[in-house]
């Protein structure tokens, strides 16, 4: 029998793997339930992923470049002139703006290294990403302070249901932000 060629198979994979977390939580996650998800045979999510592990880093990378694209969408972090905090408030805002099933979604699979010890590269590949971005505005330390701060807020904003409150973000972020 001649194998059928799928390029794009991989891909859908990886997609059902994130709509079956968004769905289920990581606790609903199997290469039985993602091969379903694709429709797809069994065989071929092992195939592409001999192990959950590696269908999480996959699918954790791709959520990671959810927030990677709003950052690099708001040219005002890289212009000097703007105020940082508020910049990153704003940032912030548009993220967890209306639907927060993908920012629930990221977080779920961020916080998943925890205990799973293969996505703690991810998870820091997100942290120090977003950290040398802001590092373009401020010191590598300061960076890395923003960045626990939005985690933070973020976090919070999602475990206690509560609108997020920009004004109070820029506050909390404005005194991280070194004075020029």
């Amino acid at each position: 029998m001649a194998r059928r060629h799928d390029p794009e198979r991989r891909q859908r994979i990886i997609d059902a793997a994130i709509r079956v977390v968004g769905r289920s939580g990581i606790a609903g996650l199997s290469h039985r339930s993602v091969a379903a998800e694709a429709d797809v045979p069994l065989g071929s999510t092992t195939y592409h992923f001999a192990t959950l592990d590696e269908l999480m880093v996959a699918a954790l990378r791709q959520t990671n470049e959810g927030f990677a694209k709003v950052v690099a969408a708001r040219g005002g972090l890289e212009d000097p002139r703007t105020d940082l905090a508020a910049e990153l408030a704003a940032l912030m805002g548009e993220w967890l703006a209306g639907d927060r099933t993908g920012v629930e979604l990221e977080y779920e699979l961020y916080l998943a290294a925890l205990r799973r010890p293969a996505l703690r590269p991810v998870a820091a590949e997100w942290c120090e990403g977003v950290a040398e971005h802001l590092s373009r505005r401020t010191d590598p330390v300061t960076a890395r302070a923003l960045v626990a701060l939005m985690d933070g807020i973020c976090l919070q904003v999602l475990l206690t249901g509560t609108p997020y409150d920009e004004e109070y973000a820029r506050e909390v972020l404005a005194r991280v932000v070194p004075r020029r």
